[in-house]
C-alpha cells in the first residue's frame, strides 16, 4: 500500500466513524430529518430483534418519530466498532461493514415520582428501560459521502425497572 491508499484508509474509517456517531446522535435527540439523510436512497433498517419494524429508511424514521416520544429521554452508547473496508487488491472499495455494540439507557414519560415536590418536573431522571446489542451497519461511499445501506438491530438484552418491572 501507499501513502496515499493509507491516508485514503484513514479517512473512510473517520468519515465512517462520523456517520455511525451521527446515527446515535439522530436517534437520541430525535431529528429524523438528519436520520434519513444518513441513508442511501435505497437505504433500509431493521428494528425487529428489539420489538420494532424492517423497511426503507423514511418509513422507519417515521415510526421511530412516534415510538421515541414515549422516551423523552435516551442516550444510545456505540462501542467496541469492528470496521471492515472492501478491500480491492490492496486498495479501499466503495462499501464496508461496521458491527458495534450498543447499550441504550432511556427513560419513559416523566417524572412522576418528583411531579408536585416543587422541584422541575421537565429534569432527566434516571432510565427505566435499558437494552444492549450489537448494530450491523452497510455503508456505501456515495457522491455525498458515506451513507448507511443498511442498518440491523441484534438486541441481546434488556432490562426494566420501576414501574415498567411490574407490568
Amino acid at each position: 500500500m501507499t501513502q496515499r491508499v493509507d491516508l485514503s484508509t484513514v479517512m473512510d474509517r473517520i468519515s465512517i466513524d462520523a456517520v455511525i456517531t451521527g446515527y446515535a446522535v439522530a436517534v437520541d435527540d430525535g431529528e429524523w430529518a438528519d436520520y434519513r439523510a444518513l441513508f442511501t436512497p435505497d437505504g433500509r433498517a431493521d428494528y425487529r430483534t428489539a420489538g420494532g419494524i424492517e423497511g426503507p429508511a423514511p418509513e422507519v424514521a417515521q415510526w421511530l418519530s412516534q415510538t421515541m416520544l414515549l422516551f423523552p429521554v435516551r442516550q444510545h452508547l456505540i462501542v467496541n466498532r469492528r470496521l471492515d473496508l472492501q478491500d480491492l487488491g490492496g486498495y479501499p472499495g466503495d462499501g464496508a461493514r461496521v458491527q458495534a455494540d450498543y447499550m441504550n439507557p432511556m427513560r419513559l414519560g416523566k417524572d412522576t415520582e418528583s411531579a408536585g415536590s416543587g422541584t422541575d418536573e421537565a429534569r432527566p431522571t434516571a432510565p427505566n428501560f435499558v437494552s444492549g446489542g450489537r448494530y450491523v451497519f452497510e455503508l456505501a461511499r456515495t457522491e455525498d459521502g458515506w451513507r448507511i445501506r443498511g442498518v440491523t438491530v441484534h438486541e441481546k438484552w434488556r432490562s426494566v425497572t420501576g414501574a415498567l418491572a411490574a407490568d
